[in-house]
C-alpha cells in the first residue's frame, strides 16, 4: 500500500517540523496585525492631528472670500437705454434660441413693422424652423385662407416651433395682430 501513497514534501514538512507551521502563522498574524495598525495610525495622522478649527484658512472671512460671487452687476440709474440690437444672421436655425427684445414696440409705430423689425424677423425674415417667409405669397396662402382669426390666435398662443407672441411675451395682443397684418399684407 505503500506503493500509492503520493509524497507530498510540504506534508512532509508539517508533519517532521510542526514547529516551522507555528511560527509562519504567529508571524503571518502578527504582519496582519502590524499592518492594520499602520494603516488606522497613517489615516488619523491625515485626519486626526489636524484641527480645522485652527486652520486660518477655515476662518470665517477666508470661508467668505471662497464663497463670494466672481463678478457683481451694477446697474447705473441714469444710463441711456441700449440701442435695439441688430437682425440675428441668416444662418439661424431651429436649435437656435432667439432672446426677446428689452421691450415690446408699441403696435401704432408703423403698424406692424416694428413688432415684426423686432420680434419676428428672426423666424420669418430667414424661414428658420419652417416659418413662413416675409413676403412668400406661396407660403402664406394656406395661411391666408383659414382667416386673420386663426393667424391671430397662432401668433399669440404659439402653433408649433413658434413660441407665444414670438417668444416676446411683453408684446401687447394688439402688436402682435399688427405684426401678422404686417406680414398677411406682404404676402398679398
Amino acid at each position: 500500500m505503500s506503493g500509492n501513497h503520493h509524497h507530498d514534501p510540504i506534508e512532509d514538512n508539517i508533519e517532521t517540523h510542526p514547529m516551522k507551521l507555528a511560527v509562519g502563522i504567529v508571524v503571518g498574524f502578527a504582519a496582519l496585525v502590524v499592518g492594520i495598525l499602520l494603516v488606522a495610525q497613517l489615516a488619523v495622522g491625515f485626519y486626526g492631528s489636524r484641527s480645522l478649527k485652527d486652520d486660518p484658512s477655515m476662518s470665517d472671512a477666508a470661508v467668505a472670500k471662497r464663497l463670494a460671487p466672481v463678478a457683481q452687476v451694477a446697474v447705473d440709474p441714469n444710463a441711456p437705454a441700449p440701442a435695439p440690437a441688430a437682425a440675428p444672421p441668416a444662418a439661424v436655425t431651429a436649435a437656435v434660441a432667439i432672446p426677446p427684445p428689452a421691450a415690446a414696440a408699441p403696435a401704432s409705430a408703423g403698424g406692424g413693422k416694428a413688432t415684426y423689425e423686432s420680434t419676428c424677423v428672426a423666424c420669418h425674415g430667414t424661414g428658420a424652423a419652417g416659418a413662413p417667409k416675409f413676403g412668400d405669397k406661396a407660403a402664406w396662402a394656406a395661411r391666408l385662407k383659414e382667416g386673420t382669426g386663426h393667424l391671430y390666435e397662432h401668433a399669440i398662443k404659439g402653433k408649433g416651433a413658434m413660441p407665444p407672441k414670438g417668444g416676446n411675451a411683453s408684446l401687447s395682443d394688439d402688436a402682435v395682430k399688427a405684426a401678422v397684418d404686417f406680414m398677411a399684407n406682404a404676402a398679398k
